[in-house]
């Protein structure tokens, strides 16, 4: 039997936009996986209208193949990581993985691999791998991230609570901080949108990262086969990307 499928992209008051996809005939015996994400370019975005990025199609990918009925809410990660907590949410996208995360998710096969890098000014000589410099040196990361609480446990000198990576790299271009701790392809989008290149700032690598989806531990129990077979279709759509 040919199942119908139905995609929409609605604002809704308080929650940001919704990326909704629900089979007529799934959605009567399924429950809708309800996933939040964030406005984060390249992976997670509203272009013309619609939810698109590199993370959004993968995890689309993976869902339509699975014939899964899915919302993607599109909001704060804060409020995505507290309302799949708080039970809102089934899970949110994409993430690293940390122990705060794992009290209350399990997460999934990476979606996204990207390097980290720690971004100054081209005339800074601040050394982030040096622990005197991680105390006198100003460092932020986008504000209730994994990167923002490396910074905080290991001893860093953080100083700013950016809300997102545009406002990240604002303050590294005034002035208001020394060193942004950052995906380097997010930093690229945005430099490219302000007009800016790599070449006008001084990089240093830090680390490969996997990014991924963080599924509520009550969803995992309650669907105790979903996340083996969503880890084998979001590999394939990664390799089908890729």
């Amino acid at each position: 039997m040919r199942v119908r499928r139905c995609l929409s992209l609605m604002a809704v008051a308080g929650m940001g936009f919704v990326l909704s996809q629900t089979s007529h005939v799934l959605a009567q015996n399924s429950q809708v996986l309800r996933l939040a994400t964030q406005s984060l370019p390249p992976y997670q975005m509203i272009q013309n209208g619609e939810m698109t990025g590199i993370a959004v199609e993968r995890v689309k990918c993976a869902l339509d193949r699975m014939n899964v009925p899915y919302e993607f809410h599109m909001t704060a990660w804060s409020g995505a990581q507290l309302g799949t907590e708080m039970g809102r949410f089934d899970g949110f996208f994409v993430g690293s993985s940390n122990k705060s995360r794992a009290q209350y998710s399990v997460p999934s096969s990476p979606v996204v691999s990207e390097d980290l890098a720690w971004y100054m000014q081209l005339s800074s000589d601040v050394d982030p791998n040096d622990q005197a410099d991680a105390l006198s040196a100003r460092y932020s990361a986008k504000f209730a991230t994994s990167k923002w609480r490396y910074l905080q446990s290991n001893g860093y000198n953080v100083i700013m609570r950016p809300r997102d990576a545009a406002s990240l790299l604002n303050m590294l271009v005034v002035g208001d901080i020394d060193v942004a701790l950052e995906y380097e392809l997010i930093f690229s989008h945005f430099m490219e949108e302000r007009g800016l290149s790599e070449e006008q700032f001084r990089k240093i690598p830090f680390r490969r990262q996997d990014m991924r989806v963080h599924f509520s531990k009550d969803y995992v129990n309650a669907n105790p086969l979903f996340l083996r077979r969503f880890d084998n279709m979001i590999q394939l759509c990664r390799d089908i990307a890729e």
